[in-house]
């Protein structure tokens, strides 16, 4: 940490924690923290595998999806929205696993508390098509009433959410790694190409004009971009906008909005061109930003059907100006990762164990990632930063001026600064550099824009807060805190700190509450020491009671 600030454990022994929203004031507050339950692919994950394996009751499956409030010292005061049993866990009256996204309408005020949730996990997890809802839930008893269904679901559902001026928006995330359906996201092996009633594949907001490059999975599917497994397109073919989805303004990889007034049927897209937007959250008026909407894009993985290499992460802005007028915009996925087109050698793929084909005929390893569109729908808007390979660039917040002051010397913290968690890789490449980037909470500070267009908005980053030992920790001359060996995320390094920093929020005390899924065992790729200890367990394991809630305040 810089000086000026502390951390403390809120909250621990939590299972997968993913979201953070506060009710109340200063004096008096209660934390909604979102349990997602099943949320990353691999059997060990299912609520209905850890039954099977333990015999324990469904109190205590830890896969089962939740709310959890905590008063302001972090006692737990009531669970909200849980299944009572596995059985019921798909049921409309309860929430579904992942519970992903948990927001007031009035923010600290209160009001109505909205929830999204899925009856699909990440990468392939078993469970129908387009079933990610907003649901409205009771703060006090739980109930659950579902606002909007039908939309996507995929790798990456339904997930973080924001209101502002009678609009619940939303980050709806790619249904794909790379805008192709694979194996990864459970598509079958062998057998005749799918339709529209198999394997939910991506949908467009606009409609899109298909280059004709289809990509083979080394099962005889050869597949192209925004269509069913095994279809590979022809060059030309146009997809129309919306097409796979349960009605119009539904579409995947992108930022979508409804009205509170009538919200399912009034659903339509902001901005498009994501793999996957999660962290949203409109910056304050007087910011360099002016109210613009920041959103925090992961990048592509080194997996599936059309596999990348070294894509960055993104940060990315959508004009206050452009929202009131309802333009759409698109920001380049699935053909441009960051400022740089696909076919760029730095993302060709150099072959790894989450690839559908990574040796066979036909398999996309050390060839350039042929672009899935003829053409962009529209000139694409480039991101106003991009991060480190992946980081897992996720949560976001911006810095009231209780939590300024503190800093480096020179490089202080001030108000309207953004703190940007970064969970870390799942473990599908090589290590993105020595020492390994993520697992940390970084900070961004804006500087202005010389056209004023939040768009050219100069920034600088900063590492804010990573794992170091102790006895590695060290202040140099100038009074900087600096690090002679950064660990790695807490259990592989068995240190007391940060594993996957999914979410960040500042709470009504003005002290920041970053939130840890936990531990999760990967393909171990990027560091050998997470890798899953059973070749069955593939390709991810949730590690249940990991999650905790950091508090990161001012120490003077």
């Amino acid at each position: 940490m810089p000086p000026g600030y502390e951390v403390e454990v809120f909250a621990s022994g939590l299972n997968f924690p993913t979201n953070i929203a506060f009710r109340g004031n200063t004096r008096s507050f209660e934390v909604f923290v979102t349990e997602v339950g099943t949320g990353l692919p691999g059997r060990c994950n299912g609520a209905e595998f850890f039954e099977s394996e333990t015999g324990l009751p469904a109190a205590e499956n830890p896969f089962l999806p939740q709310v959890r409030v905590l008063d302001q010292f972090g006692n737990t005061l009531r669970i909200l929205g849980r299944p009572p049993s596995v059985a019921q866990r798909g049921d409309p009256e309860f929430l579904h696993a992942p519970t992903i996204g948990v927001a007031f309408e009035r923010e600290f005020q209160g009001g109505r508390l909205f929830v999204t949730d899925s009856r699909q996990g990440v990468r392939g997890a078993l469970g129908p098509k387009n079933s990610s809802r907003v649901v409205e839930l009771d703060p006090g008893n739980g109930a659950v009433t579902e606002l909007i269904t039908g939309l996507p679901t995929g790798d990456h559902p339904t997930e973080q959410i924001t209101i502002r001026d009678g609009f619940l928006y939303w980050s709806q995330g790619s249904v794909t790694n790379t805008g192709v359906v694979g194996h990864d996201n459970g598509a079958p092996v062998g057998g005749p190409a799918e339709d529209e009633t198999g394997t939910q594949h991506e949908i467009p907001c606009e409609d899109v004009m298909l280059s004709g490059n289809g990509f083979d999975s080394g099962d005889g599917h050869v597949t192209g971009g925004f269509l069913p497994h095994g279809q590979p397109g022809v060059e030309g073919q146009v997809v129309p906008a919306f097409t796979g989805a349960t009605q119009a303004g539904m579409c995947s990889g992108a930022i979508l909005r409804a009205s509170l007034g009538d919200p399912q049927e009034t659903v339509e897209p902001v901005s498009w061109g994501y793999r996957n937007p999660f962290g949203i959250r409109f910056a304050p008026d007087g910011h360099p930003l002016r109210g613009a909407l920041l959103i925090t894009e992961n990048g592509e993985d080194e997996r599936g059907a059309r596999p990348t290499n070294q894509a960055p992460d993104r940060l990315h802005v959508v004009s206050k100006k452009a929202i009131k007028k309802g333009e759409l915009d698109f920001h380049g996925w699935p053909d441009r990762f960051g400022f740089l087109d696909s076919t760029q050698a730095i993302f060709t793929p150099i072959g790894g164990p989450g690839d559908d084909n990574p040796a066979g005929p036909g398999s996309p390893v050390g060839q350039p990632v042929a672009p899935l569109l003829q053409k962009p729908p529209q000139p694409p808007v480039s991101p106003l930063a991009i991060e480190e390979t992946d980081v897992a660039v996720v949560g976001l917040d911006f810095a009231p001026g209780t939590f300024a002051g503190g800093g480096n010397p020179g490089n202080e913290v001030v108000a309207g600064d953004a703190l940007v968690t970064r969970e870390g890789d799942f473990g599908f490449s090589p290590p993105n550099g020595d020492p390994i980037i993520g697992h940390d909470i970084e900070r961004v500070h804006f500087l202005g824009s010389p056209s004023g267009d939040p768009k050219d908005v100069r920034w600088v980053r900063e590492r804010f807060a990573f794992n170091c030992r102790e006895e590695d920790q060290f202040t140099d001359l100038e009074g900087t805190k600096r690090c002679s060996q950064p660990a790695n995320q807490a259990f592989v390094d068995q240190i007391g700190g940060i594993n996957r920093p999914v979410d960040g929020k500042f709470g009504p005390d003005g002290a920041f509450y970053l939130v840890d899924f936990g531990a999760v065992r990967d393909f171990g790729q990027a560091t050998p020491g997470s890798q899953f200890q059973i070749g069955d367990d593939a390709p991810l394991v949730q590690i249940p009671g990991t999650g905790v809630i950091w508090r990161i305040s001012r120490t003077d």
